[in-house]
């Protein structure tokens, strides 16, 4: 994700205790009251049972709703209805892949001929500074790290970057472990130094070493920083974990997010650190047990392993954080390399409000594997750093998957690696349905300070979509009684009154909204202080039209 600081945060600042300036515990901008010990420490690793967010079993009296449009993911902002939440899936491209092996590094690769182009966490951002995406990815089977450029998404260029040839920023070996490096774009970074920030798993005397190294003097983990993306600085030593570990900028706290792997009894999992230095928060002492998968997830009907949590990145999006799970289902390693075919991992979302806890409601792939033998993504499926960004009305997921086949007539665990893309609606996670009956929903209380104007996402071309406003005890205001009615297919659409008013008169004031629907779906509200529609929320890895990762433009990005 590309950071920006939203300046309009209404988060308190905690100190080095957990709590914040005023003796209380951390309040979150959305009403959300932190424990005084944070992060939490009473997750069992050994249990199977799933961890219920606490902000959903006990919502706020009132909800602010300043930051972002805010999305019907969960019950969170619902006070009832009769509508029905429907999950939606990502949309593969039908021209996938669009990213394969093609350079002598992803198809000579140095250990043997595998022929991969994958992200081993790598990213995928925009740089609005050049106008194009940026995917860090890796080259060849534990190769260097690489890197491409693309206006669309669809057609990549692999500039020469004049280091080690091709496209090329860090060669394999004993310095970087490329199969593994996680990168971020930062571009709230405190001048240009550290504009790139880079988490890498160490080769050590030419080994690798992860969890079940026991030389307790063997870092495995370094961080590293860029100010071009091409030239590192020499690494911090980090925690020692095991592979695949990422991070991630949580904007609405300011915090760096480590998510570490470790095992435990229950097999691969999470592991939680924070800090608000990307450098002194890498080390990892205080990191406490995070999450895994629990016995709401099913296993491969025809493998029967246990699901593992293989890996989990996170990105801020609007006014959640979005969590990218990668659920292992087997079969073990060893088994696949006997048999020369991948491992099988699919991409699953969770959501979260307080940076922490995760409400995982569809436990179906948002991105699943195929199956299928001569498939590129049969298998072993894999997001990025980063997750996803915003392109006009949709929201893109860059992901790869393995064959296991090579051009050559090879197999194996690890061979025939492409990068394709999946999309979504804008906000599409999921959606408010209503039939040819009326349908209601009633907001919790809510309460906004400077907003001027009520926008929704919906999808109701051939029915109807009106609100009003309550006050808090649940009774209609007059000036906002009926609005009037739209029937449209709109990612932005403002919502206008019969008196042609706005909202000003509500700022500062307990409201809640009612949204009337008939033959719809709605996705998401916000209530902006623009014409223009914009929801000051975060965009993911960003895009096209803004500036940075919060949306200042709204209706304005789309002619730019």
């Amino acid at each position: 994700m590309i950071i920006f600081v939203f300046s309009q945060c209404t988060s308190a600042k905690p100190d080095e205790t957990g709590l914040s300036e005023t003796g209380a515990s951390e309040l979150l901008y959305n009403g959300i009251e932190l424990p005084a010990e944070w992060p939490p420490k009473d997750i069992d690793p050994a249990s199977d049972e799933v961890v219920q967010a606490p902000y959903l079993q006990s919502p706020p009296d009132v909800i602010p709703i300043n930051i972002g449009r805010q999305l019907f993911i969960d019950d969170f902002l619902i006070e009832n209805t009769d509508m029905a939440r429907v999950y939606h899936k990502a949309k593969k491209l039908e021209t996938n892949p669009v990213f394969f092996p093609q350079t002598r590094h992803e198809i000579e690769e140095h250990h043997e001929h595998k022929e991969v182009t994958y992200f081993g966490h790598g990213g995928l951002f925009y740089d609005p500074e050049f106008k194009h995406f940026k995917m860090f990815y890796t080259a060849g089977w534990r190769g260097g790290l690489a890197m491409a450029t693309s206006k669309d998404l669809i057609n990549w260029e692999r500039p020469d970057l004049g280091l080690y040839g091709e496209n090329m920023i860090l060669p394999p070996g004993p310095l970087f472990a490329g199969g593994d490096n996680a990168v971020w774009l930062d571009l709230n970074a405190n001048g240009t130094e550290q504009k790139y920030k880079l988490l890498s798993e160490r080769l050590v005397d030419g080994h690798w070493r992860n969890y079940y190294d026991k030389r307790e003097d063997t870092p495995t983990h370094t961080a590293h920083f860029s100010e071009d993306g091409k030239f590192w600085s020499q690494g911090v030593h980090a925690g020692r974990a095991a592979d695949y570990c990422s991070f991630f900028y949580n904007p609405f706290r300011e915090k760096w997010v480590f998510s570490i792997k470790q095992n435990t009894v229950r097999g691969r999992a999470r592991f939680y650190a924070e800090h608000d230095d990307f450098l002194k928060g890498s080390k990892w002492d205080d990191a406490v047990f995070w999450v895994n998968t629990d016995k709401m997830d099913p296993p491969d009907p025809e493998v029967m392993d246990p699901p593992q949590l293989y890996s989990l990145n996170g990105i801020a999006y609007e006014s959640i954080i979005v969590g990218q799970f990668y659920i292992h289902l087997g079969p073990n390693n060893k088994i696949c390399e006997e048999g020369q075919f991948p491992k099988m991992t699919e991409i699953h979302l969770g959501y979260s409000r307080d940076g922490f806890h995760w409400d995982r409601p569809d436990r179906t792939p948002f991105i699943g594997a195929t199956r299928k033998e001569g498939d590129w993504d049969r298998a072993y499926l894999h997001g990025t750093n980063g997750v996803f960004v915003v392109l006009d009305d949709e929201i893109w997921f860059p992901y790869c998957g393995y064959s296991g086949d090579a051009s050559d007539g090879s197999k194996g665990m690890y061979t025939g690696a492409s990068i394709g893309m999946a999309k979504l609606r804008r906000d599409g996670f999921a959606s408010m349905e209503a039939g040819n009956t009326p349908g209601t929903l009633t907001t919790r209380t809510l309460k906004f300070d400077e907003g001027l104007h009520l926008f929704i996402n919906a999808e109701c071309e051939q029915g109807s979509l009106s609100v009003e406003v309550l006050d808090e005890n649940g009774n209609t205001l007059p000036e906002f009684a009926v609005s009037h009615p739209v029937s449209v297919n709109s990612t932005i659409q403002k919502i206008e009154w019969k008196n042609g008013t706005n909202l000003q008169s509500l700022q500062g004031k307990n409201v809640k909204f009612r949204f009337h629907m008939t033959r719809g779906k709605l996705y998401s509200f916000w209530v902006s202080p623009e014409e223009s529609g914009a929801s000051y929320g975060y965009l993911g890895a960003g895009g096209p039209g803004y500036e940075g990762v919060v949306d200042t433009k709204g209706l304005q990005a789309k002619n730019q």
